[in-house]
């Protein structure tokens, strides 16, 4: 018998159709002719050629991640960060200036104060719930502004707005990084932002265990070319990863709204509780920007709540070991509650100067509130905050 050669793969013919995606983690996919490559490379026709350019898990995820958004065309990458470099390093170059809010991520603000400027691209921190903060930072070179709707840790709420209106007026992109507040209470979109990125990583995924990221612009010229410096510098998806955030996916809205319940639930304890000098929780009557939240973000709250002990070192480190129960680990959006301490995590590289005129003490907190039982969640910070006392 005449030997066979079984490459490339066939897939079996179906009448019936899976029900959920499945994991596809080819690396290569094979064209018949050197036409039909051409044909995909230059858009007369769709299909996969090298994982790193694209493959069906990812383009699975980023449409369901587009729905959630409102926008088409959004492209799903190996990290939250890589989403953010996609953004600040494929649309600006030598000679361009930045503003970003003084309170983003601890990476994005690392990229902005140390990366950026080694290229050649100048930045400026600003208070972007002050809309004249952001103003006054602008230049003639300004291509972009990098805002968080809610910043990190603080949870104050960006005049997003008032800051799209500038940016309009004056010509610079507004790039929101959408990952605290979700497109479940707020859609960027919708308020003028030109480009919205995601940590996946965090709630929508929700479990810990995918590392992902998505961007998408309303011009599908930046669109092009985000994705093009993506595939260029290798920010690949993982399929396995964009599977299991698919799957994390369909249950992220009533995720969302038990976590969000509970962590107005838990703000509200833990403001009446000895040892606590004061709870951020945006919804909170005081809260600075409370009614910025009522109209920007319709009254929702979101997952995360801030609090800062009485006391210093000391009491935080009492506090986070008697909380038996509850991860100290600096991420959130998980459906377990996570406990984060911004001096000794995502701050630690500010001088302590640095962290106090943000309002960042030893003894402040940052809780992503997950699905626990919420009397059992209560018990648990009652027993941290005891402890604290004690210290």
């Amino acid at each position: 018998m005449k030997p066979t050669i079984q490459r490339p793969v066939t897939i079996p013919d179906s009448l019936s159709t899976p029900v959920i995606t499945p994991i596809m983690p080819s690396v290569v996919y094979a064209s018949r002719t050197p036409d039909e490559l051409d044909s995909q490379y230059e858009g007369r026709a769709s299909g996969y050629t090298y994982a790193r350019e694209g493959h069906p898990n990812a383009s699975v995820l980023a449409a369901r991640i587009d729905a959630l958004e409102g926008v088409s065309g959004g492209i799903v990458l190996g990290s939250g960060m890589a989403a953010v470099t996609a953004v600040l390093l494929g649309l600006t170059k030598a000679g361009d200036h930045v503003v970003g809010g003084d309170q983003l991520y601890g990476r994005s603000l690392r990229m902005m104060a140390e990366d950026l400027p080694r290229l050649g691209i100048t930045t400026t921190l600003a208070d972007v719930s002050d809309v004249e903060a952001v103003e006054a930072a602008f230049r003639p070179e300004t291509r972009m502004v990098l805002i968080e709707v809610v910043s990190n840790p603080t949870l104050r709420l960006a005049d997003l707005d008032g800051i799209a209106a500038l940016c309009k007026s004056k010509g610079g992109l507004l790039v929101v990084d959408n990952t605290f507040t979700t497109p479940l209470a707020v859609k960027p979109f919708e308020h003028g932002a030109d480009i919205v990125l995601h940590s996946v990583t965090k709630l929508l995924a929700g479990h810990s265990d995918a590392t992902l990221g998505w961007v998408a612009a309303k011009d599908p010229e930046l669109m092009q070319r985000m994705n093009v410096f993506a595939v260029t510098t290798g920010m690949t998806a993982s399929p396995f990863d964009c599977w299991l955030a698919e799957r994390g996916l369909a249950t992220f809205p009533i995720r969302f709204q038990r976590a969000q319940e509970t962590a107005k639930r838990l703000a509200d304890h833990l403001a009446g509780q000895a040892g606590v000098a004061k709870v951020l929780y945006p919804t909170r009557s005081d809260h600075p920007d409370m009614s910025r939240a009522q109209s920007l973000l319709q009254g929702q709250g979101g997952n995360m709540v801030s609090f800062i002990l009485d006391g210093g070192r000391a009491q935080a480190n009492a506090f986070a070991h008697a909380a038996k129960g509850i991860a100290f680990a600096p991420t959130l959006g998980d459906v377990g509650t996570t406990l984060s301490h911004p001096a000794s995590s995502s701050h630690r590289a500010l001088t302590p100067e640095g962290r106090a005129a943000l309002g960042i003490t030893e003894g402040f907190f940052r809780v992503s509130v997950g699905l626990e039982d919420p009397e059992a969640l209560l018990a648990c910070f009652d027993d941290g905050l005891s402890a604290a006392r004690s210290a």
